[in-house]
């Protein structure tokens, strides 16, 4: 490909008008299309298929050929690696570069500013942390199979069920964000249904969930009359979260400018709200606050 089209004289380049393809030599096309657009294509043959490969815009008279890529790429075989080839190739290889733990921060670092829940946002990542980057965490996460999920989660799937299931959970839902990245393929192998529920035994068969007692409803007046004779802000914030029907993390993270005491009222912002909306509760006018 020793010449360019930006060598040859001013009527040859002009009289490149109606759109289609143009030769230039050595697989190299200039491609003209029907707004009069013009770009470099490389077109070449491999595996008995007719390939073409976009090597970027021409513009005016400043017409220059390129080198095709494909003559510099490696020989795979005993057949050229086209373009497109290299270019998958490329990709695949940057997917079996991505580890595990690497994966897993980058769905943690996208998802978790949408978390309203502090615990939840903190134990996340940590839980993977302890868990499952010592054991799984360097390898790439395209390699992460059935074994590697078992030799995380046997060690302690009897000793630990709740915390392990949840983990089962993390472990997976990063798997499924990997597979949509392009980074793995094929089926989760952290999945329960169907898969390793037939491996291990169910968690709630090791762990019965034991709950609190309820306090009978005609026992309140007396718990309530218990609590107005102490002082301690535990008391006063457990008569407020059963007077305003409220959650006990919303009442711990109560702050008194959210607080209207005039117009026994609690504002309480969208950031603080599970539902991620204001929420206003009315207070009771016997409820006196210890400030």
């Amino acid at each position: 490909m020793g010449r360019s089209i930006h060598r040859l004289t001013a009527v040859k380049v002009n009289a490149l008008k109606r759109p289609g393809y143009h030769a230039d030599g050595a697989g190299l096309y200039l491609k003209i299309q029907d707004g009069g657009s013009r770009s470099w294509v490389y077109r070449f043959m491999l595996n008995g298929r007719r390939r073409d490969c976009g090597l970027g815009q021409a513009s005016g008279n400043k017409l220059r050929s390129r080198a095709p890529v494909g003559r510099r790429l490696p020989p795979r075989g005993r057949q050229w690696c086209g373009p497109i080839e290299q270019r998958a190739a490329e990709r695949a290889q940057a997917a079996n570069q991505m580890t595990f733990e690497q994966c897993g921060r980058e769905f943690f670092g996208a998802h978790e500013p949408a978390w309203t829940n502090a615990e939840h946002r903190r134990q996340w990542l940590a839980t993977l942390a302890s868990y499952v980057f010592p054991l799984i965490g360097p390898q790439p996460v395209a390699a992460v199979d059935t074994a590697a999920v078992l030799n995380v989660l046997t060690p302690i799937w009897n000793e630990k069920p709740e915390t392990a299931n949840r983990i089962r959970g993390r472990i997976e839902t990063v798997l499924d964000w990997a597979k949509t990245k392009g980074y793995r393929d094929g089926e989760n192998p952290a999945r329960w249904r169907g898969h390793l529920q037939h491996t291990l035994p169910a968690p709630r068969k090791l762990h019965q969930v034991v709950h609190f007692a309820a306090l009978p409803y005609h026992e309140v007046s007396d718990l309530m009359a218990a609590l107005r004779e102490q002082t301690s802000i535990t008391a006063r914030a457990l008569e407020f979260l059963i007077l305003t029907a409220s959650r006990a993390g919303e009442v711990r993270g109560a702050r008194w400018d959210e607080i209207d005491v005039d117009d026994s009222m609690w504002a309480l912002p969208p950031g603080r709200m599970k539902s991620g909306r204001k929420h206003r509760v009315p207070i009771p006018l016997r409820f006196s606050p210890v400030q």
